[in-house]
């Protein structure tokens, strides 16, 4: 038991006493593996917003990177996070998410019924937080 005291006592000694904090761990994140993006439903003939669900999503970007990439970009994983109204978040590869983005800007889009659709990206980061808030923002400055 005296060799345990007098551990804790030299550990106690070696630190500042103005020091109270302790860092436990650093980590730094310097290339996370995925990346996200915002993308909106836009229909460019019609002034109501069409409502999106996941099903759809799919379709479209997989449309969209078959057009672009052929099999390689069918190949790139998509993670559809959330579908709302017109928007949705997608999770892809970081290393991919060039690709992905140049896919669905060059995507001309489909026609159901004489309507026109096609997806606009509103935004793309490597961090989902930077995304999240992106929507709302805009009404602050719009309204």
């Amino acid at each position: 038991m005296a060799t345990v005291a007098d551990v804790s006592t030299a550990s106690a000694g070696s630190t500042p006493k103005g020091n109270k904090s302790h860092e436990l761990v650093k980590s730094v994140i310097k290339a996370p593996p995925y990346s996200y993006a915002h993308l909106e439903l836009f229909n460019p003939e019609s002034s109501s917003a069409e409502e999106l669900d996941a099903l759809q999503v799919r379709s479209h970007c997989t449309a969209a990177l078959k057009q672009f990439l052929g099999a390689t970009g069918v190949a790139i994983p998509v993670d559809i996070l959330k579908v709302e109204g017109s928007s949705c978040w997608l999770r892809v590869p970081r290393d991919d998410l060039g690709a992905f983005a140049a896919a669905i800007t060059a995507w001309q889009g489909t026609r159901q019924n004489g309507v026109h659709s096609t997806l606009r990206i509103r935004g793309c980061s490597d961090w989902l937080g930077a995304l999240v808030g992106q929507q709302d923002e805009q009404k602050l400055w719009t309204d």
